[in-house]
């Protein structure tokens, strides 16, 4: 198959399959006598897990590393298993994150309640943004 018929397969753009292939990720494909890219099967599964994985937050070295152990003829299970306790504290501390943010736009909300509109001529961008913090 072409690679337009791969990026729809899977679900993604060719130019994330030309990336991929750029930083090796995805091997070089064969080449019809025309010159154009030829996909099969195996291609598919690979940009499945890579997409795959890119959704659960993995970032490309991290997924090269896996595909690097099956390319290898290893198991890259233990590898992951790391990657994925690595994940998840992450994303814990982002939801922490996020969680602190909603409560400082609360604040800023309910501060903003209190106070008038400005008027044109006020130099200040906008004061309900620029609340003092300590509100």
């Amino acid at each position: 198959m072409r690679i337009g018929e791969l990026a729809r397969t899977v679900g993604v753009e060719p130019s994330t399959i030309r990336y991929y292939e750029s930083v090796g990720i995805l091997p070089e494909p064969r080449r019809t006598r025309s010159g154009y890219r030829d996909y099969g099967d195996e291609d598919v599964e690979r940009l499945r897990f890579v997409a795959l994985a890119r959704s659960l937050g993995l970032g490309l070295d991290d997924i090269g590393d896996i595909l690097g152990f099956r390319d290898r003829g290893q198991v890259p299970c233990g590898y992951v298993r790391g990657l994925l306790a690595q994940q998840v504290t992450a994303v814990e501390r982002r939801i922490d994150q996020l969680q602190q943010l909603a409560s400082e736009l609360r604040r800023l909300q309910r501060a903003a309640e209190t106070l008038p509109d400005m008027t044109p001529d006020d130099p200040c961008v906008c004061h309900l943004i620029q609340i003092d913090r300590r509100h």
